[in-house]
């Protein structure tokens, strides 16, 4: 019996002793690993970048009006542009109730929605001059570019259409025909207001911005406009009732009066803008 229990120890240990012998030598050998001919993987080659298109050179016009050379009788234009959103009655009912005249500069779309806001214009002729501000507020640049995030109209089609529809708009609201054009943001390349130009239009540029495009304070705003000099040309805006900057706007007509300003609109005086703008 002892026999056989050595017998079968004896044969366990040396069947181990095989397995030990072969488990480090399946483990540790390499993998075998087929080479890729090169012409099934290529390396692709690197790709250039296109080249990006140089940003169009953009002008923010100046315009001045005539003066008056009268001591404490500043001469001054009051220019309103009327984007989007909804009538601001704070600077509508001051601009009434002092009977101040100005410019407005309208947008089909703003039309559309502020019937009421045209019918005071149109009721009031002797104060109000309405001219053309586009048809869907796009900047006026004939090639591709964004301009405080507003991607311009990126083509000479597409401005004559954004001068063209606000025209026809104005003139569908019982507007007469404008002969001024602002467009969005007040920036142009010189090939775009080459194009506007040859369409009969003179462009408004201006000399104070009042109220930093209706995101400026009312303190800030009202400082502003009431600093305009003798032959100033101010742009604000009409179309933005929520914001502070309508409050000064307000405030600052009132004091521009009280100085013994002369309001006028554009139509009424000789003017000169920059960038072959009205010449």
């Amino acid at each position: 019996m002892n026999r056989i229990l050595l017998a079968s120890a004896f044969l366990l240990v040396s069947i181990s002793a095989a397995f030990a012998d072969e488990i480090p030598s399946a483990l540790s050998a390499p993998a075998v690993v087929s080479p890729v001919p090169a012409a099934i993987s290529p390396v692709p080659a690197a790709i250039s970048p296109a080249p990006k298109a140089p940003a169009p050179k953009l002008v923010e016009p100046h315009l001045h009006i005539a003066r008056s050379n009268i001591a404490g009788h500043a001469r001054v234009a009051l220019t309103f542009d009327a984007c989007m959103g909804q009538a601001d009655e704070r600077i509508l009912s001051t601009l009434v109730r002092e009977r101040i005249p100005a410019t407005i500069f309208v947008t089909a779309r703003w039309l559309k929605r502020n019937p009421a806001a045209v019918a005071v214009f149109l009721q009031n002729p002797d104060l109000f001059e309405l001219e053309n501000h586009g048809q869907n507020h796009i900047p006026a640049v004939d090639t591709p570019t964004l301009i405080y995030g507003i991607a311009s109209a990126g083509s000479p089609q597409a401005v004559r259409q954004e001068v063209e529809g606000g025209a026809a708009a104005m003139l569908a609201a019982g507007i007469p025909a404008p002969h001024w054009f602002r467009g969005s943001t007040a920036k142009y390349d010189l090939s775009a207001i080459g194009e506007i130009r040859a369409m009969g239009y003179r462009i408004a540029g201006y000399s104070v911005n009042g109220d930093g495009g209706s995101l400026l304070g009312a303190v800030i705003t009202e400082k502003r406009i009431a600093s305009a000099k003798d032959g100033d040309v101010v742009i604000s805006h009409i179309n933005q009732p929520t914001h502070a900057a309508g409050e000064g706007v307000a405030k600052a007509l009132v004091d521009l009066k009280a100085k013994g300003t002369e309001f006028v609109r554009l139509e009424d005086v000789e003017d000169t803008g920059d960038d072959k703008t009205t010449e």
